[in-house]
This record gives C-alpha cells, sequence and structure tokens, in this order.
C-alpha cells in the first residue's frame, strides 16, 4: 500500500524551524494547541520533533527561567531526537510501528527533506474503513 494517500503535505503541516527560539516554538505550540510538533532546517531537512515535555524540561532545568533567556535559547538545545521519520516508501507495518510510540509520522524523501507528516487519525480512520468492508 502506497503510503503517500495517508500523506498531510508539508504545506499543510505546522513546523519549527531548527533555527528558531524556545520562545518562538513556544508560541507556536500555544497558537496552534499541538502537543508536538516537527522541526526542519532552513533547507527542508528534518531535524527531529519537539515536544510539550522538552519544552517543560527546558524550564525545569533553566535555574532561573524567563521569558527573555527564551529568546536566546535555541530550539536545537532541546530538540526530541527520539521521533522516528520513515521514508516516502516505507511500508504500512512500518508506518504503524512507528506510530504505536509517537503522536505522529514525520516522512522524509531520499535527500532527507521533510515532506510531510501522517497522522494517527489518518491511520485509524484507514483501519476502520479497512474493518468496515471485512464485515
Amino acid at each position: 500500500m502506497n503510503i503517500m494517500h495517508f500523506l498531510t503535505p508539508k504545506a499543510q503541516v505546522e513546523y519549527i524551524f531548527y533555527e528558531s527560539t524556545v520562545r518562538q516554538g513556544l508560541e507556536k505550540m500555544r497558537y496552534h494547541g499541538f502537543s508536538a510538533i516537527p522541526v526542519i532546517d532552513k533547507e527542508g531537512h528534518y531535524k527531529g520533533t519537539v515536544t510539550e515535555g522538552d519544552f517543560l524540561w527546558a524550564l525545569y532545568n533553566n535555574q532561573k527561567p524567563s521569558l527573555k533567556k527564551l529568546e536566546t535559547t535555541p530550539i536545537a538545545s532541546i530538540i526530541h531526537k527520539k521521533y522516528t521519520a520513515v521514508n516516502a516508501g516505507a511500508d504500512m507495518n512500518q508506518i504503524l510501528s512507528t506510530a504505536t510510540q509517537q503522536n505522529f509520522v514525520p516522512v522524509v524523501d531520499d535527500r532527507d527533506m521533510f515532506i510531510g507528516i501522517i497522522t494517527r487519525k489518518a491511520i485509524m480512520q484507514h483501519l476502520a474503513t479497512v474493518q468496515t468492508v471485512l464485515d
């Protein structure tokens, strides 16, 4: 099965630039109400995902947290490296396995360029449709 049917393209995905600050990331996540968001560099390479927990730990580990300090702290210093991206040619088993461990599955091309995400919702809707057909 072609996983591209489930892809939300990059143009429709909110993301944070690797060069952004922690404050910029916090503001974007708050505005959109996300709990995790992909991070890409200026060229478009996937660099990881930052989560609410990453922001919380950054604040906790900072001796004297302040908005002023967050304006100069790079998002790269708190990025969550464990979110796995899959290649656009991945099979459904790999997508399912990855989606059980994270909120969404980042998808990259052969050059490691971020091309979009596959959400758990898209996967579950597909599985529900397949189950309905089988019933």
